[in-house]
């Protein structure tokens, strides 16, 4: 065989072909997830050691971090009279010697054997006259030469060391040289992203002669991970244009332009661009799949009810669809504001026009109202529902679905999306629009909603207040908090304030609402009309909560965050929120939009109690919250601090399986491996003419991650 090696040739090559993997070793290697050699040579070094530029022990200067190669001379451990482990060990390299003190590690004593050669990390100090480094970091190197050593994620359980590692790499790629690795970028693609070929990859990183090879080499093996993710997510939404029906929609019409026309204030730029963005969709004969992202109060309503109008123009109904019950009735209140005395031009009518119809359809809609309601969605009579997943049951059956918006969509599972669009008539799919105020970074929104074209609302409407952001830190700062909310409410405003998750238990949190608002009853609001809301109350109790907050009857909802999204009350002026660093960053910017809808300046109080081991210390969340009110600039450094997370399905958060793509570091990368998608997709639909990055795609993604990556 003269071709190149592919990823499929090397997934085949169990690990056990390679010198010095007997049935011990291959069991080890099995228990950290390397059965073949393509799980081998993708194993990268966690690090590298420069060997001609580290320190030599007689160059240490106290009180500096250094990184000291050395060689272990003995190793003592002993038990202190507190009972804690402390295991001394001697090194040296030539230049003098020096101790190390490990603490609390007592499997130090096995791990560092007389002769090893390791690489230390730390900062030295002097102790008794002689260096001492405490708890440094340790890599061991084993017997590999060379200038530049990788150092390889080891497994003290499974009993791998990184110099084996090294070693069955090493053999690997030595065995690759001869046939060459194939490579599925086209070298004038290669050429145009500066990106160094696959095979001089994998050795630059694993081998590298110079430190800065391997910054090449995980530059180009970064961009395949995200370019078969995006390829996935490409070749499903190319499929879907091409495969499913969809309905091409009049985008312009005596409808959608009286809407402009009632409306008492222009559009943003950012409103007039994401709809001319939804029209251009809308016009074509294949479904829309587009997400609308929007901060809280960006308007993005306005821009959905615009598309709605669009399928009613052509004689199609719309849905828009909301995760509560509460939330569906506000949509349906604002909308019907909005639509006021907008009509529908009619020429079979005597009088020209007819009524614009606009229906509720959820639980709470029964008896008579309810078969009326769903008479009318049959007939075609009513041109827009608003509901929760009530309107993907059985019973619901539209005459002409056009158009379908999807408020929050993480809150809604993909067969009840799917469920929706299955609604349609004669097989054409409606087109979909999802709305989100949650803002996702740039590159998360490439990844996690690939298969969706994105468009963003990034300017707030004329008119809205800005919200000022202050913390209080400590019980002193606090009182502060308390006599706004008097000063506002004396004033004729009112408040929230929001109770900390005490833990995962809903009855804990009502518990802390509950202790919270009689505390406040008693002490720091006394005298306040205080009216409490959390998620425990019955659906009719709640309401009336509400409602009573809503017409002025309550100064201050004491609520848990329940009210997080879309509850809106324009005369709420200040919002504390307690313990806010229970919460995360799009919680707290999220709860925080609840003020700010009126005309007054409003202010939102984060509450936390100081470090107890270091009450100077900072909180990056609450100040970054307090830096900002700019969610997409909020969301990009949530990704900094949170970290991304895992693109598939299966592994858990927290713990990316991108192994060294990441969507913090590469975000231009991941540009540039969308916009590689596309182009590879658009002349070559099927790859038919790249068989390698086609069976490539196969080898790494199960079906599984595929539906899961295509979730839209």
């Amino acid at each position: 065989m003269s071709e190149p090696i592919t990823l499929r040739d090397l997934a085949g090559i169990p690990v056990e072909r390679l010198k010095g993997v007997g049935p011990k070793k291959q069991s080890s290697l099995n228990q950290v997830g390397i059965d073949n050699v393509l799980d081998l040579v993708t194993t990268y070094p966690r690090r590298w050691v420069d060997r001609s530029n580290e320190a030599r022990i007689a160059d240490l200067v106290p009180g500096e971090e250094a990184l000291v190669l050395v060689t272990v001379r003995s190793v003592t451990k002993r038990t202190t009279r507190n009972r804690r482990t402390m295991v001394n060990v001697n090194v040296g390299d030539g230049s003098g010697r020096m101790d190390l003190v490990f603490f609390n590690q007592p499997w130090r004593e096995r791990q560092l054997k007389e002769g090893l050669q390791i690489a230390l990390f730390g900062k030295a100090d002097t102790y008794r006259g002689g260096l001492q480094m405490s708890n440094p970091v340790v890599d061991l190197i084993g017997d590999r030469t060379g200038r530049i050593v990788p150092i390889y994620p080891q497994s003290e359980k499974a009993q791998i060391n990184t110099w084996e590692m090294a070693g069955w790499i090493e053999e690997s790629l030595r065995r690759c040289a001869e046939r060459g690795i194939a490579d599925p970028i086209a070298e004038d693609l290669r050429r145009e992203l500066k990106l160094i070929d696959r095979a001089d990859a994998l050795r630059k990183i694993h081998l590298p002669e110079e430190i800065t090879e391997k910054e090449l080499a995980r530059r180009r093996l970064a961009f395949d991970e995200l370019l078969r993710v995006q390829m996935v997510l490409v070749l499903r939404k190319r499929a879907m244009e091409r495969d499913q029906k969809g309905i091409a929609h009049a985008v312009s019409g005596a409808l959608v332009d009286r809407f402009y026309e009632a409306l008492p204030y222009e559009l943003t730029g950012a409103q007039s661009r994401a709809i001319a963005e939804i029209e251009v969709d809308l016009a074509a004969p294949h479904p829309m799949h587009r997400l609308l992202q929007g901060d809280v109060g960006a308007g993005k309503t306005v821009v959905a009810v615009a598309a709605m109008l669009a399928a009613v123009e052509g004689s199609h109904q719309a849905a828009l669809m909301a995760p509560t019950e509460v939330l569906a009735e506000q949509h349906a209140a604002s909308v019907r504001v909005m639509l006021e005395g907008v009509t529908v031009p009619d020429p079979g009518n005597l009088f020209g026009d007819r009524p614009l119809r606009i229906e509720l359809l959820t639980n709470k809609v029964t008896g008579a109202q309810r078969k009326e309601v769903l008479a009318g969605i049959a007939d075609g009579s009513v041109d827009i529902a608003i509901g929760t997943h009530a309107l993907i049951q059985d019973k619901v059956d539209f005459s002409s679905l056009g158009v379908v918006v999807v408020d929050e969509q993480h809150r809604f599972g993909v067969e009840q999306r799917a469920a929706l669009r299955d609604k349609t008539v004669g097989g054409r799919m409606p087109d979909t629009l999802v709305m989100t105020a949650t803002p996702i970074p740039r590159t998360a929104a490439m990844t996690v909603y690939g298969d969706l074209d994105v468009s963003v609302l990034d300017e707030l409407p004329p008119g809205r207040t800005p919200i000022v952001t202050m913390w209080a830190n400590g019980p002193l700062m606090e009182t502060g908090v308390w006599n706004d909310i008097k000063e506002e409410v004396a004033a004729g405003r009112q408040a929230y304030v929001v109770c900390p998750l005490v833990g995962e238990s809903e009855k804990l949190e009502v518990a802390s609402a509950e202790e919270t608002i009689q505390r406040l009853a008693f002490d720091e609001l006394k005298g306040l009309r205080l009216e409490l809301l959390h998620g425990q109350l019955p659906p009719d109790e709640k309401e009336a909560a509400m409602e009573r907050f809503r017409s002025g009857e309550a100064d201050v909802l004491v609520a848990t965050t329940v009210i997080e999204v879309g509850v809106d009350v324009p005369n709420a002026t200040v919002m504390a929120i307690l313990d806010a660093d229970r919460f995360g960053i799009a919680q707290l910017h999220q709860l925080r939009g609840r003020v700010g809808r009126g005309e007054h300046a409003s202010t939102c109080w984060l509450v936390t109690q100081p470090n107890e081991d270091d009450p100077e210390a900072g909180n990056p969340r609450i100040e970054a919250l307090v830096a900002t009110t700019d969610g997409f600039e909020l969301a990009e450094v949530d990704l900094d601090l949170r970290g991304e997370g895992t693109l598939m399905s299966t592994a858990q958060k927290g713990r990316s399986d991108l192994k060294l793509a990441s969507l913090r570091r590469d975000r231009k990368l991941v540009e540039l491996a969308r916009d590689a998608a596309f182009s590879i997709v658009d002349a070559d639909p099927d790859l038919s003419s790249n068989p390698v990055l086609a069976d490539e795609l196969d080898v790494v993604f199960s079906d599984r991650d595929e539906e899961f990556l295509s979730r839209g």
